[in-house]
């Protein structure tokens, strides 16, 4: 029997918006406001000092929900209009929170939502593939002053004092940044994941190691990539054929990125593993999606995976929190 969750799923396409499950995926609804018809929801976070808020960030602006993501409120904010692309709440201050859009840029709030600053960090605003965007957003857990960005096509942006300034983290890593993490240790590692390679640094950035190139992964295209909650030897990667390619695996390591393997999947995936979701609540469970709309679910971190019975249009983020 599956573990008891509450699962969020932020969808793009004419089914896109919010959709809530209460059950662990067996029953879903999709929130129809205030999200208006054909939201192209792209991030979702939890709020680490309580798991029953939950913030999406969209194409037309931010919402909050207070009870696992069966209501929703807007906020007010100066990102109407502009695709959000990440998101991440200060976990010392949870008052404080960042946005990243498309083309890229940094929004902060200080006063949870309320008013917001643009941050005086320029980015790239062309690339051959269209304008980028920020991928990831992360404040460093054990040093709330530290806070990363990862830009698709513009790599990793540094900010040592709380968003206040930054600095462009410049060679050793491939920029196009698909996404990132910090490792639940104590060694200070964030790892970065791009098309053909997996990164690491342990020294804020200052220099970067090849963790894994793509060619000893099954297929080619790497995307996500996640820690399990508490271990920092156990990293998951999300990897397809190509970027909006026709399957997809989920590799998995146990020694911090030495060894990988490949996690068996209920069926073949329809397209390339897109993203995962965690919460510390609970280690053991990990839920992933596909681009095109699969969501898997695991309940022994990795060991054996079921995909939910429901589909998405196109899954563009995804938590779980404790019922």
């Amino acid at each position: 029997m599956a573990k008891d969750i509450s699962i969020c799923v932020g969808a793009t396409g004419f089914g896109g918006g919010v959709w809530h499950s209460p059950d662990s995926g067996e029953s879903w609804s999709r929130i129809r406001q205030p999200f208006p018809l054909g939201s192209q929801v792209r991030s979702l976070v939890v709020y680490p000092d309580n798991p029953s808020r939950i913030l999406a960030g969209a194409d037309n602006g931010v919402y909050r929900s207070e009870d696992k993501g069966a209501t929703w409120e807007k906020l007010w904010s100066p990102m109407e209009g502009m695709p959000i692309w990440s998101m991440s709440i200060d976990p010392v201050d949870t008052e404080t929170i960042f946005v990243g859009i498309k083309p890229a840029a940094l929004f902060r709030s200080k006063d949870g939502g309320q008013s917001w600053t643009k941050l005086g960090v320029q980015m790239a605003q062309d690339c051959p593939i269209g304008p980028p965007m920020v991928t990831m957003l992360m404040v460093d857990p054990k040093d709330h002053n530290t806070v990363w960005a990862g830009v698709e096509v513009d790599g990793i942006y540094r900010s040592l004092d709380g968003g206040d300034s930054w600095t462009h983290v410049e060679g050793g890593v491939n920029p196009d940044i698909h996404g990132m993490a910090i490792s639940p240790g104590d060694s200070g590692r964030v790892v970065a994941s791009t098309p053909r390679e997996i990164y690491a640094t342990t020294d804020m950035g200052e220099s970067w190691e090849s963790v894994v190139t793509t060619d000893r992964f099954p297929l080619p295209y790497s995307r996500g990539i996640a820690f399990k909650p508490g271990d920092p030897e156990v990293i998951f990667s999300a990897i397809g054929d190509t970027a909006i390619g026709s399957t997809g695996a989920l590799q998995r390591s146990r020694d911090g990125g030495g060894t990988w393997e490949t996690r068996p999947l209920p069926v073949e995936p329809n397209s390339n593993l897109w993203a995962f979701a965690t919460h510390p609540a609970d280690p053991e469970v990990v839920l992933a999606s596909t681009l095109m709309g699969e969501v898997y679910s695991s309940d022994d971190a990795g060991e054996s995976w079921r995909k939910l019975k429901r589909e998405f249009t196109e899954v563009g983020a995804m938590v779980w929190v404790p019922n």
